[in-house]
């Protein structure tokens, strides 16, 4: 059986391991070969040295039970060698989410199915979980408004990251919108990372009108990094900048949406959930080498030699 997987930067790391562990438990019962003795029955002689007082602990067919018993039990426990192939860094993405923490976030009305939810707290809900699908994506989370900063540096506990954005609120950040922060903000957090892909996905309800680097600046950075920027503008067109977020999803390659409702939202994480594939969390990359018919092989060797002993001992005394 063999099950082999290549990774890149993969660490070999040959082991031993037993497939049904629990039943290594039997070898307990190795000392009843010693103590649970058959009944004993009365015999008489005549003469004391006709009594062949054997030994348990001397005795060779005593041990060689034992061995068998030992190697059946192994076998049953199912022994294998395996090659793991380990990744210190997972197979994801370095991946930021940029959220608009700013006051116009408090507006109400935004979810059809709670008029009184806010846009922030729809979006909390829709973007922890979106996290949760991200598997093996290493994420970070940064929050603007007059200023931006990194609410969650680059990790993969994604549950903690999810949960951590239950402690975030409207206003922490200011009450404007500094989208040339928020993107240069998501650079820093995404250099700590060393995923060859990294994008940020910014959110936002509002116009760039603070912060002391400009979007377009921001923009030519990342670029210069490498880093896709999906923007999504959430509220009615007349709402938000659209030109300006089109042209820096356009500008990093990535793609820029637009929501008016909380179902819309959905959707568009969904589109970029599927635009940006996370791999399927994985598995132990094992190329496994099983061992319990070596010791079945044994045992019928060795039971087959003390048959054939039993019935012609004279075969094995022409032998030696």
């Amino acid at each position: 059986m063999s099950n082999y997987n290549y990774l890149h930067d993969r660490i070999p790391l040959m082991n031993f391991g037993f497939a049904s562990l629990f039943f290594l438990v039997l070898l307990l019962l190795i000392p009843c070969f010693f103590l649970c003795r058959n009944t004993a029955q009365t015999y008489y002689f005549s003469q004391w040295h006709w009594v062949d007082r054997e030994n348990p602990l001397l005795s060779w067919e005593t041990w060689l039970k034992i061995v068998l018993f030992a190697f059946m039990v192994i076998a049953l426990a199912n022994p294998f060698f395996y090659d793991a192939a380990s990744n210190s860094n997972k197979k994801g993405r370095d991946l930021i989410l940029a959220i608009d923490a700013s006051g116009s976030m408090a507006q109400s009305g935004f979810d059809e199915k709670d008029r009184f939810k806010n846009k922030y707290d729809t979006n909390m809900l829709l973007a922890k979980d979106f996290i949760k699908k991200r598997l093996d994506d290493n994420m970070g989370i940064v929050i603007f408004g007059t200023f931006a900063y990194t609410a969650s540096p680059l990790t993969y506990d994604l549950s903690s990251l999810a949960y951590l954005l239950e402690l975030t609120d409207i206003g922490m950040a200011g009450e404007s919108t500094a989208i040339g922060e928020a993107i240069i903000q998501s650079i820093r957090t995404l250099s700590q990372g060393k995923a060859t892909q990294k994008a940020i996905i910014l959110l936002t309800d509002g116009y760039h009108n603070a912060g002391e680097t400009s979007p377009k600046a921001a923009v030519e950075k990342a670029k210069a990094s490498g880093i896709k920027i999906y923007t999504i503008g959430i509220g009615k067109s007349r709402d938000y900048d659209k030109n300006l977020l089109e042209t820096i999803s356009k500008e990093t390659g990535g793609k820029s949406y637009g929501a008016d409702s909380a179902k819309t939202l959905e959707e568009v994480y969904e589109t970029i959930n599927t635009l940006e594939p996370s791999l399927i969390r994985s598995e132990n990359f094992l190329n496994t080498h099983l061992l319990y018919g070596y010791f079945l092989m044994i045992v019928w060797i060795i039971l087959f030699g003390w048959i054939l002993w039993e019935r012609n001992p004279s075969l094995f005394q022409k032998a030696i």
